[in-house]
């Protein structure tokens, strides 16, 4: 008979896997996400992790096709989602007759981009995201809204040090216009949006490449790179360009403005910044990303904007939209190489019963008790000496442990210790209970 092969354990590069105490700490943030979604009035959508490829390609962009897992499956031509946006969009074209408008959705699940892992980027990633979707039009009080909303999550997840940097794609759409390079611009912003990447000497030689004249490259660039206190940037840019587009654009930072400063948020914490550029084609006016200024090497942490026409693909019926996404395995995984996770955040389990003696019955009736009066507590069964039991118990940190012995029994009073005081006392089923639910 031969021996059977040990296949040594490992898994593939680009997957987050935690250990139980950083999952405890992932899923508070997750849960924590998701009640600011919640109590903001988004209501819970899950979609499909596959989609038919005609569907997620259907405004891609060539970057993003690179990237996708892409499959044949009999006669079917499959992706795997690459971000949470376009299956919303394909969703409302299906079910906008049973919508409500504008239509608040938030969706938080794993996406898939098949691109080269490397710090700070994965393959397979959890989003949260959030989007208000009108028919017919959608006011800016709605990319305010959003905007709000980020403030709100990095508050609930206890991350103050942010700076949101807001921008509106119809300025360098109407620059291009008015340069004469319209039938160029989505080249021209693809680069441009690499800007801080690559440096403004590359920037400048690679729209050159392109067609660009040196000086209106020099102009893209020059508007490109402009930031600060959304009053005084706008007063810089307003006049630069009379392109119809260009000062829709304007107009629209102008009144976005208006409606931040009556959510009456930090100006401190935001600001017009041109660079925002966003990468994905669907984007059509706001954009922003949120990145945290002490650590500035994270790049953006968070981001978004408004989408006017993702629906043209799958619907004769105008749906304008804007969302802000967190990628939260990426800002896990940053604040967690950077020692900046939340260091309070505990597991569920309040008690742990130790048996001493042949008293694992007697144990599984307190363990019965306690959960029918929700007291969340488990049992320790195994055949460890007791001394190996009160140290696993400390290593878990379970803050309380009830200790079960023959005597206790007869008794039917139990030691109930506190693992961070060493206080113990000797207590009934019911005044445990009491204890417990003071705490």
């Amino acid at each position: 008979m031969s021996e059977n092969k040990i296949i040594t354990p490992r898994k593939l590069s680009g997957f987050m896997e935690l250990l139980p105490e950083k999952q405890v700490i992932f899923d508070y943030y997750m849960d924590r996400i998701k009640k600011v979604f919640l109590d903001n009035s988004f209501l819970p959508l899950d979609t499909p992790i596959l989609e038919y490829s005609e569907i997620l390609l259907a405004k891609s962009g060539g970057e993003v096709d690179k990237e996708v897992y892409r499959m044949q499956k009999g006669e079917n031509d499959i992706c795997m989602r690459y971000d949470l946006t376009v299956p919303l969009a394909r969703f409302i074209s299906m079910e906008k007759d049973k919508l409500t408008f504008p239509f608040k959705r938030f969706q938080i699940g794993k996406v898939f981009r098949g691109e080269k892992p490397q710090k700070g980027r994965f393959r397979e990633l959890y989003q949260c995201d959030a989007d208000i979707v009108g028919q017919d039009n959608l006011p800016l009080p709605a990319d305010a809204e959003c905007i709000r909303l980020i403030f709100e999550v990095f508050k609930a997840i206890e991350i103050e040090d942010i700076l949101v940097q807001i921008s509106n794609r119809n300025i360098l759409f109407g620059l291009c216009e008015a340069l004469g390079y319209q039938d160029k611009t989505s080249q021209i912003l693809i680069i441009l949006d690499k800007i801080h990447k690559i440096g403004k000497e590359n920037t400048l030689a690679t729209l050159v490449d392109l067609g660009v004249k040196e000086k209106d490259a020099q102009k893209l660039i020059d508007i490109t790179t402009l930031s600060g206190k959304f009053d005084k940037a706008l007063e810089k840019i307003e006049d630069i360009c009379s392109n119809q587009i260009y000062q829709q654009g304007i107009s629209e930072l102008k009144e976005l403005n208006t409606y931040l400063k009556a959510y009456n948020l930090d100006e401190n914490k935001y600001q017009l910044d041109l660079s925002i550029i966003r990468g994905h084609n669907y984007y059509t006016g706001t954009v922003f990303e949120t990145i945290m200024p002490s650590h500035s090497e994270f790049g953006a942490i968070c981001a978004g904007g408004r989408y006017d026409n993702l629906t043209s693909y799958f619907s004769t019926s105008q749906m304008q939209g804007v969302g802000i996404s967190v990628g939260l395995t990426r800002l896990f995984d940053l604040l967690d190489k950077n020692d900046l996770l939340t260091k309070n955040v505990k597991n569920n389990l309040k008690v742990e019963i130790i048996p001493l003696g042949n008293t694992i019955s007697e144990c599984l009736k307190m363990e019965a008790y306690l959960k029918e009066n929700g007291i969340v507590c488990q049992t320790n069964y195994t055949s460890s000496s007791f001394k190996s039991k009160m140290k696993q118990a400390n290593k878990i940190g379970v803050p309380y442990v009830i200790i079960i012995g023959e005597e206790e029994v007869e008794k039917q009073t139990f030691a109930f210790k506190d693992m961070v005081t060493g206080n113990q006392q000797m207590l009934s089923k019911a005044q445990i209970c009491e204890q417990l639910a003071k705490i």
